[in-house]
């Protein structure tokens, strides 16, 4: 057994996050590495009409934790689901609860956060500060704690080309942007976002490196770690390759390229693409929860989590894989097959112009409004192009973050460990992952059967050669409007003919004189 795994065995761990993304992939990694841990806490709010129960329910009778069930047959037992409301700044977690979690927590994964770019700055300092700063005064009463570890992220100080594993200062205090949330309204903290966020993209990547300080500032004792992921992608390995269960990141670019709904995305060719598996992310996050609390390094020390420095993969070649892929599976639905144009400073996924761009959304929307349905299609490419333009930042720029901490983390592994929390991106093969990215994007998350490929495929090649009929179509009528209209049109239309007649009557010739 690996000294990791016996490491949080018997062990009580409280996750924030716990039904997102990473927090499930970390819950399903530890209860099936270490199924004699005594307690996960997750704390949970009640969403959508379903109780926290349920939610934990349904999140364990997924595919994600059928490997767990094998191994640890009573894995709904070692579950403790505590009401708990990050938007609160007192969490809003009862007093009985409070004092279990005082009383009882040895690890602490704080992985909570909003991730929207676009979200308003007040909702993103009480997701990303406040509730970061209440943890880290509930970590500080926390008897038997032996590490925090905190997940930020590695676009975290983006505004830099270089990213060296410390915590850069931000040009305003924590505690002020803090404080004035409590009075400003909605529209002076719209007004002064800008201003405030700076050479930040967003508020998302600003809120997350206000957390950083916060965390420098108020961790008083606590054995404390960073760990900062770049783009994390579906997993590689673990359980299986490919699962996923969000739009975040290049997804929602897959989803809407492959349904056909994308006509062009606009990122530099050799810009490198930083993404990096959900799985390596928390096999370096339990890694790093052993380290902090068995070796209690003097200072925070900080873990960037890229694939770039190691093992890169520009957005160039990751486009044109991900199109390779969609040949040979097809999704369901899709109005057109994308084609690929590599400009000189941009990677280009688009349709023949830009007429095309809306007309299946526009024509489609007319279509369910002839029937008595809500339009939907316009508004649906709206948002795809807002979340493109959010993105393409990120999209044409590359970073160089040191890995120093994660290079020497790595080296202090045993081999078992080295094995079964493998977070060396050196071993990842960029063409299988970008296909099972594909894949399990279609299967996992858009619920696709793969026994319809066959008729997609079929769909697929009608699609397309309908849009090379109606691409010659709308070519020929431009043109005859420009030489109906324009002498120059037809000087150049008249040269053409010329040109194409002599060639032809040279060709003819020469074949005579062979002959």
């Amino acid at each position: 057994m690996s000294g990791i795994s016996a490491f949080y065995g018997g062990k009580s761990i409280l996750i924030t996050g716990a039904t997102g993304f990473m927090g499930k992939v970390l819950m399903e990694k530890l209860l099936r590495t270490s199924p004699d841990l005594k307690v996960i806490y997750i704390l949970v709010r009640p969403k959508a009409g379903q109780t926290l129960q349920q939610r934990i329910f349904q999140i364990l009778n997924s595919k994600l934790f059928e490997k767990v069930k094998e191994v640890c047959p009573n894995v709904h037992e070692k579950i403790r689901v505590i009401y708990a409301d990050l938007s609160q700044n007192d969490l809003s977690i009862s007093l009985e609860d409070m004092q279990e979690l005082l009383s009882c927590t040895n690890i602490v994964f704080h992985c909570a956060a909003t991730v929207r770019f676009d979200d308003h700055l007040r909702h993103a300092v009480q997701l990303n500060v406040i509730a970061t700063q209440q943890l880290l005064l509930m970590a500080n009463q926390m008897t038997k704690l032996e590490a925090f570890i905190h997940i930020s992220t590695a676009f975290s100080n983006c505004n830099l080309n270089h990213i060296d594993e410390v915590i850069y200062p931000c040009p305003v205090e924590p505690k002020k942007i803090i404080d004035s949330m409590e009075w400003l309204d909605d529209s002076i903290i719209e007004e002064i976002t800008p201003k405030l966020i700076g050479d930040q993209p967003n508020t998302y990547t600003y809120t997350k490196a206000l957390a950083e300080m916060v965390v420098q500032q108020e961790s008083g004792n606590l054995n404390m770690a960073i760990i900062r992921p770049s783009i994390v992608g579906p997993t590689w390995q673990e359980p299986f390759p490919g699962w996923i269960d969000n739009t975040n990141g290049p997804t929602g670019f897959i989803i809407a390229a492959g349904k056909g709904f994308l006509r062009f995305i606009r990122a530099t060719p050799m810009a490198v693409a930083d993404v990096v598996p959900v799985d390596t992310v928390i096999n370096l996050v339990l890694a790093v929860g052993w380290y902090t609390a068995v070796h209690r390094p003097k200072s925070t020390l900080i873990y960037h989590c890229t694939s770039g420095n190691m093992n890169p993969c520009n957005w160039g070649k990751m486009g044109l894989q991900i199109l390779a892929t969609f040949e040979k599976i097809p999704f369901e639905r899709a109005f057109r097959r994308p084609h690929v144009e590599i400009a000189s400073n941009r990677f280009t996924i688009k349709y023949w112009n830009a007429v095309s761009h809306w007309a299946p959304a526009i024509i489609y929307d007319f279509y369910l409004r002839l029937t008595g349905r809500k339009p939907r299609m316009t508004k649906l490419m709206n948002r795809i192009l807002r979340t493109i333009s959010m993105l393409e930042y990120f999209l044409n720029r590359s970073w160089e973050w040191s890995t120093y901490n994660t290079e020497m983390l790595m080296f202090k592994l045993s081999p078992q460990d080295q094995k079964v929390f493998n977070f060396d991106m050196r071993q990842l093969n960029w063409i299988e992952y970008i296909e099972n990215y594909v894949l399990g994007v279609k299967i996992y998350l858009l619920k696709e059967d793969m026994a319809g490929i066959p008729e997609a495929r079929q769909h697929f090649k009608r699609l397309r050669n309908i849009r090379y009929l109606f691409n010659t179509a709308l070519f020929l009528i431009v043109w005859r409007l420009l030489v109906a209209r324009s002498q120059m049109a037809r000087n150049v239309w008249f040269f053409i003919v010329s040109f194409c007649y002599k060639f032809l009557s040279y060709f003819r010739a020469s074949s005579t004189l062979k002959a």
